[in-house]
């Protein structure tokens, strides 16, 4: 069984409705629907937006649905000048920016007491990715790259350089690393996937508003093809 997180209402109101055969569970204040599509088995959840949603989420699909592979998709900003609004960034790694263990001798990034710096995506989830998004989304460039994940929403010039220098991050957002990192410590293939929605500085406001519908329509695009070849 195939799990897919997203933050926002409207990131998984469009899966939900293509599901068949659906069983709604709540717990910790979230509604996973179970169901099938195209003959898969899947479990489709809002997780709502920060790090420990994220978390508290990815830990119920762990432990309640077992679920073979974890999808999460959302919208970031971009740090990286080719990386343009409405493209896809899937997750080669993601890390946690706002982690700040320095005074212990750990770079920032880095979580104490763990023995990587950052927790990677799933190389066949990845692969699978790429091909789709070439298939469903010609009209938009795919890369790989670093997420960077912190509790908040980036919007000026000096955190976007900062966020770029330090930990060479592809895009930034609220969720992913901490996706990435409950998948990890429970062994379940993890792939984060970010459709850009604003270039995370100065503009960043008056972006997300105008492109957020777009990046929302092309990770839907790619995550209903995924799912038809998973």
């Amino acid at each position: 069984m195939l799990g897919i997180i997203g933050a926002m209402e409207e990131e998984v109101a469009k899966i939900r409705e293509c599901l068949k055969q659906v069983t709604v569970t709540k717990k910790a204040g979230m509604s996973f629907h179970k169901g099938n599509l195209d003959g898969k088995e899947v479990v489709v959840v809002r997780s709502g937006i920060g790090k420990v949603n994220a978390a508290v989420c990815t830990q119920i699909l762990a432990d309640d649905y077992h679920v073979s592979g974890i999808i999460n998709t959302g919208i970031a900003g971009s740090l990286k000048a080719e990386i343009d609004i409405g493209d896809i960034v899937l997750s080669s790694d993601a890390l946690q920016h706002d982690m700040d263990a320095t005074g212990f001798g750990y770079p920032v990034g880095q979580i104490p007491q763990m023995d990587l710096f950052s927790f990677p995506g799933d190389e066949a989830l990845k692969d699978l990715a790429n091909q789709c998004c070439s298939l469903v989304n010609p009209d938009i460039h795919t890369h790989i790259g670093r997420i960077v994940s912190g509790d908040q929403f980036i919007s000026s010039k000096e955190k976007k350089q900062w966020l770029s220098e330090t930990f060479g991050g592809s895009c930034t957002e609220m969720e992913g690393a901490a996706i990435a990192q409950a998948a990890w410590l429970n062994q379940i293939p993890v792939l984060i996937i970010r459709a850009i929605s604003d270039k995370a500085d100065d503009s960043a406001n008056m972006d997300y508003e105008t492109f957020e519908a777009k990046a929302i329509e092309h990770s839907v695009n790619l995550l209903l093809e995924m799912i038809k070849r998973y």
